[in-house]
C-alpha cells in the first residue's frame, strides 16, 4: 500500500471530493439514481483505487488483477467515477448519459457492458456472494499453477457492501462458507451508514455485524469515520496481512456525506438531491470546478494508476513468461482456461449407452461429467449437501477446504442460493467453469443467482435433479411442478430435459461448448430406458425420434443416421412430442396406435430454446403446421406448451400439486401412462375428424 502521507492533504480531499462532484452531477442531469451511497463511501472508494488495488487499467481483463465488487450496486456512480478518474474506457460523455439508453453507465453495473465491471450487482447481497466465489476461484487456480518462485496467481477481491447486502440470506450463506473455508484474500468494506429506505436501520436491523462475522470466521475491524483515508488505508493493510481469514470492515459512513439538509437521511438514498441542494453540496465540500469536469491535478493524481498498472502488469508477464520456460504444459493450460476456450476433443470420451437397458438420467450425467471432467481441468463445483443424490462428485478429486484447495469439489453445504451466486463468481474469475447441483424443486431457492447467470452471460452448468412427481415418496413438497416453465421464461438460459442417459450425455457436452448461456439439466431419479439418440440430436433441441409408419419403437427409437433435416416421409396423422422420462410413454402409446393405422411421429423435446433456435425449415420439418392433430406429454406444468400443440391438441401434463407414493404410482395416478397417451391422442383425432365431417356436412 502507497504511504497515504506521500499524498498532499489537500489533493487528497479534493481528490475524494471529486468523485462526489462526479456523483452529483451525473444523477442530477439524470434525474434519477442514488446519490446518497456513493458520497458516503467516496473516500473508501479512493482509498482501494489509488491506494489498495493492484489494476491495469488499460486492460481490464489482465488474469492477475485484483477484484473490485460494488455489491451495493445502487451505488453504482461511485464505481463509474472511479472507472474514468483512474483511466478505464468510460469517457466522461458516459458518466453524463448515466441511466441513458444506450450508455455504458447503466442504473446498475453490468459486466460486460462497462469496461472495468467485474459483475452485475444490484439485487442486494448478490455482490458480495459473488466476490466469494472469486476469492474462491482464486485460492483454488493459485494452489493449482503456482509453484515455487512462481506465484502466479495472486490478487486480492475487495468488495463495498451495504447494511442491505447485509440484510439479504444469501450474503450470510456465502459469508458462512467464506469463513469455513478462510478464504483470507477477501476484503470487505462494509458501508455502515445506519439507514436503509424506510428509515433508520434500528427499525429492522439491530443486531452487531461485527460479531456476526466474527462468528462465520472472519477477521474484523472498525473504522470510525469513513472520510479518514489513511484510517482506512491502515485497516486494509491490516486486512491483507490476515491471510487465514476473510475479512469485515465495518465503516461508518453518512450517507449523502455534503449534503446540508439531507446527508444521514434516507431521503437522499435514491433521489436526485435537486438543483438546489446540489448546488449547496459542492459549496460544502468546496467544489469550485465546473460540472462534469475534473481538475488537472486531480485527475493527474488519479491517472498514476496507468503507468502503475501497467509496470504491475509487465512485470507479471515477465514472471509468466519464466513459469511458461519451468513448467510449459501448466502455462499453457493456465492460458487455455484463462482464455475460457475448449481443447480439442474434450468430447472424446463422452459415453453413449446401450438400447434397451435402463438407467437414471441423474446417473447418466454423472458418467457424463466425469469422462468431460478428465479433459477439462477448469470444471469445479458440487452441490448443495445433496452430492450423493445428485452424483456431481468427480471421481479422483478431493473436496476444497481450508489452506488447501487444490481439489475440484465445493462442499457448499444446504446453501443452494450462495452456491449459485458463487458459482457466478468462480466462473467470472476466470480459469474456472462451474456447475452446482440440487434437487429440481429448490431451483426456486437459487434463482436469483440463476438469473444472473443468464444476464451476464456466464456458462454455469446447473444440475437439477428429482425432475418431477416421479421422484416418488418425498412428496409435494419435492415434486417440482411449475420450475420447468419457470425456468424456460428466463432469457439467455438452456433448459434441456434429457429422455434418456444417451440425451444427457450430448446435453453435457452442449453445456460446457455454451460458455456464454448457462444450462439447467433436469434429470430424473428414477431409472428410464436407454434410446437410440442420433448424434448431434440433443443439439437441435426437437428431433423426430421415431418416425411415423418406420419400423421402431420403445427399443429402436430413431436409429439411423442424423441429417441435417429428418426425412420427410408420408405426412404423419398425429405427432407426440415429449420430454424427459414421459419420451417412453409416447413411444410406447406409438406402437399401439401404428397398430391402428394411425400414422404416429414421435419428437423429443429436450430443450425449447435450442429448438427455437433452428431455422424456421428446420423446424417446420419436425413439427409440419398442417398436422394438426398433437399431444404433448411432460409430467410438470402445461403452461407454455401451447405453442406446440396448436389449438387442436391436447397437453398431458400436471397443473396441481403431486402426492407422496412410490414414484411409478405416482406417475400412473396422475396419468402419465401409454395407456392415457393413447386416450388422449384418439381424442384429439376424433375431435378432428369431427370438426372436418362438420365442415363438410
Amino acid at each position: 500500500m502507497s504511504d497515504t502521507n506521500q499524498v498532499d492533504p489537500a489533493l487528497q480531499t479534493r481528490a475524494v471530493n471529486a468523485i462526489r462532484a462526479l456523483v452529483v452531477d451525473a444523477v442530477e442531469a439524470s434525474g434519477d439514481g442514488h446519490p446518497g451511497m456513493p458520497l458516503g463511501t467516496a473516500a473508501m472508494g479512493y482509498t482501494l483505487f489509488t491506494q489498495a488495488m493492484r489494476y491495469n487499467p488499460r486492460n481490464a481483463k489482465w488474469p492477475n488483477r485484483d477484484r473490485y465488487v460494488q455489491s451495493a450496486g445502487h451505488g453504482s456512480m461511485l464505481q463509474y467515477a472511479l472507472l474514468h478518474l483512474t483511466g478505464f474506457d468510460l469517457s466522461m460523455d458516459e458518466l453524463r448519459a448515466y441511466r441513458q439508453w444506450g450508455s455504458k453507465t447503466p442504473g446498475h453495473p453490468e459486466y460486460g457492458h462497462t469496461d472495468g465491471v467485474e459483475t452485475t450487482t444490484g439485487p442486494l447481497g448478490q455482490g458480495i456472494s459473488t466476490a466469494v466465489g472469486m476469492a474462491l476461484a482464486e485460492a483454488h487456480l493459485a494452489a493449482r499453477y503456482n509453484r515455487p518462485g512462481f506465484d502466479i496467481v495472486d490478487h486480492h477481491t475487495y468488495v463495498i457492501a451495504s447494511d442491505g447486502d447485509l440484510m439479504e440470506g444469501v450474503a450470510s450463506e456465502a459469508s458462512s462458507l467464506a469463513g469455513h473455508l478462510g478464504l483470507g484474500k477477501l476484503i470487505v468494506l462494509y458501508d455502515d451508514n445506519e439507514i436503509s429506505i424506510d428509515g433508520s436501520t434500528d427499525i429492522t436491523f439491530t443486531e452487531d455485524v461485527v460479531q456476526r462475522y466474527q462468528a462465520y470466521g472472519w477477521h474484523t475491524q472498525r473504522v470510525e469515520d469513513g472520510n479518514d483515508v489513511a484510517a482506512l488505508a491502515a485497516a486494509i493493510d491490516a486486512a491483507k496481512a490476515e491471510t487465514g481469514r476473510p475479512s469485515l470492515i465495518a465503516v461508518r459512513t453518512v450517507i449523502g456525506y455534503g449534503a446540508p439538509n439531507l446527508a444521514g437521511t434516507s431521503k437522499v438514498h435514491g433521489s436526485p438531491l435537486g438543483a438546489k441542494e446540489a448546488e449547496l453540496t459542492k459549496e460544502h465540500l468546496g467544489i469550485d470546478w465546473p460540472a462534469f469536469t475534473v481538475p488537472d491535478d486531480v485527475l493527474a493524481h488519479y491517472r498514476q494508476a496507468v503507468p502503475r498498472g501497467e509496470r504491475a502488469e509487465a512485470a507479471w508477464r515477465e514472471l509468466f513468461e519464466r513459469y511458461r520456460a519451468e513448467h510449459p504444459e501448466l502455462a499453457a493450460e493456465f492460458e487455455r482456461t484463462t482464455a475460457r476456450e475448449l481443447p480439442a476433443g474434450f468430447d472424446a470420451e463422452l459415453p453413449t449407452f446401450p438400447v434397451g437397458e435402463s438407467l437414471a438420467t441423474r446417473k447418466a450425467s454423472q458418467h457424463a461429467m466425469n469422462a468431460l471432467a478428465k479433459r477439462l481441468p477448469e470444471l469445479v463445483g458440487g452441490s448443495a449437501d445433496l452430492a450423493g443424490s445428485n452424483y456431481t462428485d468427480i471421481e479422483g478429486e478431493t473436496a476444497m477446504q481450508r489452506w488447501d484447495y487444490s481439489g475440484r469439489i465445493v462442499h457448499f453445504g444446504v446453501r443452494e442460493h450462495a452456491m449459485a451466486a458463487i458459482a457466478n463468481g468462480l466462473t467470472l474469475h476466470g480459469g474456472t467453469r462451474a456447475f452446482v447441483a440440487t434437487f429440481l424443486v429448490f431451483s426456486d431457492y437459487l434463482k436469483p443467482a440463476l438469473r444472473l447467470s443468464a444476464l451476464m452471460g456466464q456458462g454455469v452448468i446447473y444440475v437439477f435433479t428429482h425432475d418431477s412427481i416421479g421422484l416418488g415418496g418425498d412428496g409435494p413438497t419435492h415434486q417440482p411442478i411449475g420450475h420447468l416453465m419457470a425456468l424456460r421464461a428466463t432469457p439467455n438460459l438452456h433448459v434441456i430435459r434429457p429422455a434418456d442417459a444417451n440425451e444427457t450425455a450430448q446435453a453435457w457436452a452442449l453445456a460446457v461448448e455454451h460458455e456464454s448461456t448457462p444450462t439447467a439439466l433436469a434429470l430424473t431419479r428414477q431409472n428410464v430406458p436407454n434410446l437410440a439418440v442420433p448424434k448431434g440430436a440433443v443439439r437441435r433441441g426437437g428431433y423426430v425420434l421415431a418416425e411415423a409408419g418406420a419400423a421402431g419403437g420403445l427399443a429402436q427409437g430413431g436409429a439411423g443416421a442424423w441429417t441435417e433435416a429428418p426425412a420427410a416421409p408420408a405426412k404423419p396423422d398425429l405427432i407426440l412430442i415429449g420430454t424427459g422420462s414421459e419420451v417412453q410413454h409416447c413411444l410406447a402409446a406409438r406402437d399401439v396406435l401404428e397398430a391402428e393405422g394411425v400414422r404416429t411421429r414421435v419428437v423429443s423435446m429436450p430443450s425449447f430454446e435450442l429448438f427455437e433456435a433452428q431455422p424456421r425449415e428446420y423446424r417446420e420439418a419436425v413439427l409440419p403446421r398442417g398436422v394438426r392433430a398433437r399431444v404433448a406429454v411432460e409430467a410438470a406444468a402445461t403452461l407454455g406448451w401451447e405453442r406446440y400443440v396448436g389449438d387442436a391438441g391436447e397437453i398431458v401434463g400436471i397443473d396441481h400439486f403431486g402426492a407422496s407414493a412410490p414414484g411409478d404410482v405416482a406417475m400412473r395416478e396422475f396419468g402419465f401412462t401409454a395407456e392415457n397417451v393413447v386416450a388422449t391422442a384418439r381424442r384429439v383425432l376424433e375431435r378432428l375428424a369431427e370438426a372436418e365431417r362438420a365442415r363438410l356436412a
